[in-house]
Parts: structure tokens; sequence; C-alpha cells
């Protein structure tokens, strides 16, 4: 058993904050929660939530006062642009005794996690998550609607990892000796093409779901039409249709970390069945 601890977790509200809070309540410590609009945060019972800001390092003052460890993301402010403020938040961490930090990587090089990366005066671990299980639930409303999934590439492979392994090993990292200085790259137990995912989701849901494989002009136009900006779109052709390794290659970082074994698609689709299934009328 490991003491209790405080720990101030970044991006509370986001898909991975999330988790990072409700695995470290699940292990017992004390959790308190940065958002930039606390009224609307919707966190579990008995988490602290604080307002402020990473763009603006001095209204994490208050924020991180007795916390022992601190989980950053790379981005921030309205518009989601990358930090450039890690240097005054790592000062202000040291200077009130912060020992641990965990910062989720954004993708790409970031002057945050570059700032992390140089810091001597906490022990940091930087997480690398390859494609969150979540993505799935771009395709609940085509699901619902017409009981279709229309992609490109669907042969593709994946790693996929569950957005609460991802927490869990962020948990162990702020609270637990021996992971300083680490690069985590975190993935699921196995390879998946997008029928794969697709059959899981159904077998979920009690109900056959019809795969369309889209060509990258149709892939494109549904993009386009869903509002995705060009950038969004040349990344997204960019990693589907060429998956780096890292992002289709299985690795056990979950379970040396964890102790547990990583989670599979299946028991994610378990999970967020209800989103994939229209909602009975009233």
């Amino acid at each position: 058993m490991t003491q209790t601890q405080k720990i101030l977790v970044t991006g509370a509200t986001g898909t991975v904050g999330r988790q990072v809070v409700a695995e470290l309540l699940a292990r017992g410590h004390a959790v308190r929660a940065l958002t930039r609009d606390a009224s609307r945060a919707a966190l579990p019972v008995g988490v602290e939530v604080v307002q402020g800001d990473l763009a603006e390092p001095d209204s994490l003052i208050p924020a991180l006062e007795n916390v022992t460890g601190v989980h950053l993301i790379t981005f921030g402010g309205a518009y989601f642009a990358p930090l450039e403020t890690g240097p005054q938040i790592l000062d202000l961490a040291r200077a009130a005794g912060v020992c641990r930090v965990t910062v989720l990587h954004g993708g790409g090089p970031s002057p945050l996690e570059d700032a992390v990366r140089a810091d001597d005066g906490v022990d940091w671990t930087v997480l690398m998550p390859v494609e969150f299980m979540a993505n799935a639930l771009e395709w609940a409303d085509g699901i619902v609607a017409s009981g279709e999934v229309r992609e490109p590439f669907v042969s593709r492979l994946s790693a996929m990892v569950h957005e609460g392994d991802i927490g869990a090993v962020a948990a162990v990292a702020l609270t637990e000796e021996g992971h300083a200085g680490q690069e985590y790259v975190i993935t699921g137990p196995e390879l998946l093409t997008v029928g794969d995912k697709v059959v899981s989701i159904a077998a979920a849901r009690g109900r056959a779901i019809a795969l369309i494989e889209l060509t990258e002009e149709q892939a494109v136009a549904q993009w386009r039409a869903a509002g995705h900006p060009e950038d969004v779109i040349g990344f997204l052709l960019q990693a589907y249709g060429d998956t780096p390794v890292v992002g289709r290659t299985v690795v056990d970082t979950v379970e040396k970390v964890t102790g547990q074994p990583a989670r599979t698609f299946a028991q994610w689709a378990g999970q967020h069945a209800d989103a994939f299934m229209a909602t009975a009328p009233a």
C-alpha cells in the first residue's frame, strides 16, 4: 500500500484526465482537479475542483498548495494552443514542493513537454499513448442512425488503448517510486482492424453493423462535411493510410507498470454499448 497523497490533475475534464482522476480515487488518493470552468466540471464526489488556466501560470498557485504530484497536458486556453508556459509552471511546482510530474504527450513536439524533460528538479514521466479506444465513439451517430460505419483504410492495424489504462499508468507514476525519467508508450493488448472493432461494437450492442469502405476521396468529402479543417484531414489520411509503427505495435507497458493486463477493445465496447444504441422513446 502506498501512503495517501494529494495529486493535482490538469485537463481533468478531458478523455484522459477523467480517467487519471478516477484511477487516483480508486487507489485511495486525494484529487484536486484543475479546470477553466469549475461550474461545468461534473467530476466525482470527493474531488476538489479548482479553477485555473495553464496558460496563466499565476492562476495555479493556490492549486499547487500541498500536492505531491501534478498531471500535465501540453495545450491550453480556449483554442487548445500549445502551451509555452512550461518553465513557469515547473518553477511554481517545485516551489510548492511537488516531487512528481506526468505529462500527456500530445502527438508531436511541444514546448511544455520539452520543459518537463529538461527539468531535473522533479521526477517526470512522459505518457505516450497510441490511438484511444474512445475514438470509436465518433461512429456512434452513424451506427445509431443507419447501422453503418463508413471508413477508409479498413484493414489498417491499431494497437489502440483503453483510456482507463492511460489513467492507471499515470496514477502509478504519480504516486510510486521507480518511474522518474521514463517515456512510456501505452498500448492495448492486441492489434485490431476497423472490422475487428465493428464486430466488437456489434456484439456489445446486440445488433449487426455494416462496414462500408470509403475511397480516400469519399473519406475526405465525409470529413469536410463534418467540419474537419484541412490540416486535420491531412493528418487523418497520413495516420490511417500509413499508420506509424508505434501505433501498430503492442507493448506491455500497462501490465509492467500497473500489474494488471491491458483492457481489450471488447471490454471497452461493453462499457460503452449504450452510446451505440438508439434511445428508447419516452
